[in-house]
């Protein structure tokens, strides 16, 4: 009794046939879970922060609080 032989022609394009198509449903899958996951709660939380955000207010904070070499404070 002896064993058969493998079948080595074509074995690529086989496993291919069967593997392609499931790598690229699982990438499919993992590029829409991060864009609903990461990157649309980021874009949310970044159009949450600057309905708030007032430049004028930082700025003059910061300007008091001396961050800035080239611009004096309010009291000078």
């Amino acid at each position: 009794m002896s064993l058969a032989k493998p079948a080595m022609r074509g074995l690529l394009a086989k496993r291919l046939r069967f593997h392609l198509p499931i790598a690229f449903a699982l990438s499919i899958i993992a590029a829409a879970g991060f864009k609903y996951t990461v990157t649309e709660p980021r874009k949310q939380a970044y159009a949450d922060f600057y309905k708030q955000y007032d430049a004028m207010k930082e700025f003059n904070a910061m300007k008091e609080a001396g961050v800035f070499q080239s611009v004096r404070p309010s009291g000078e």
